[in-house]
């Protein structure tokens, strides 16, 4: 875990409200020497000066404890995502399309070729799930219904609701689909 180093973040916020360390110090009733220390790291604000600060910047407490995310973390370039092909069945595969696993959402995408199912028999699971039909046509069964969706189609799948696709058409399907939580 990265250190949290609340005096930049103070800073940052500062700046962008367009205050020095003397306004600053004196709207937040506190010497412009302390304020210029709590912004180095060499001093330490109470909760009560946090608090007077945040007023002042008109931003949330929690602000100051927000860590900085790596943004070349959240970028899944094209040839890089990571593939599931399963051993069973060569014409069905998914693509994360999420950097990983680790947030509160999993964004991928399954193409199925025709003839070619999500599984035999329907599946469930904990997660709500959305998709998105970019290519093609497919069946996907929901619970005793099976509906058939076309490109442009999208649909909803409540947790626990049985479900499946099944590529009965003549021509690749292709699914982009969001599950929370994340059960790839």
């Amino acid at each position: 875990m990265n250190d949290i180093h609340v005096g930049q973040k103070i800073q940052e916020y500062r700046k962008k409200k367009g205050l020095n360390i003397r306004q600053l110090a004196n709207l937040v009733v506190v010497t412009p020497s302390l304020l210029s220390q709590i912004e180095r790291g060499i001093a330490n604000p109470s909760i009560h000066t946090l608090k007077l600060i945040a007023k002042v910047l008109e931003i949330p407490v929690f602000n100051f404890f927000l860590e900085q995310e790596n943004t070349k973390n959240l970028i899944v370039r094209s040839n890089h995502r990571k593939k599931m092909i399963l051993p069973e069945s060569e014409h069905l595969s998914y693509e994360l399309l999420s950097p990983d696993l680790n947030g509160a959402i999993e964004y991928a995408l399954m193409k199925l070729t025709p003839g070619t199912q999500s599984s035999e028999a329907l599946m469930e699971h904990l997660g709500e799930e959305a998709a998105f039909i970019l290519e093609g046509e497919v069946k996907l069964y929901l619970n005793d219904e099976v509906h058939i969706l076309s490109k442009g189609d999208s649909v909803r799948i409540p947790p626990y609701m049985k479900h499946k696709w099944k590529n009965t058409f003549d021509q690749n399907v292709v699914v982009i689909f969001a599950v929370t939580p994340p059960s790839f």
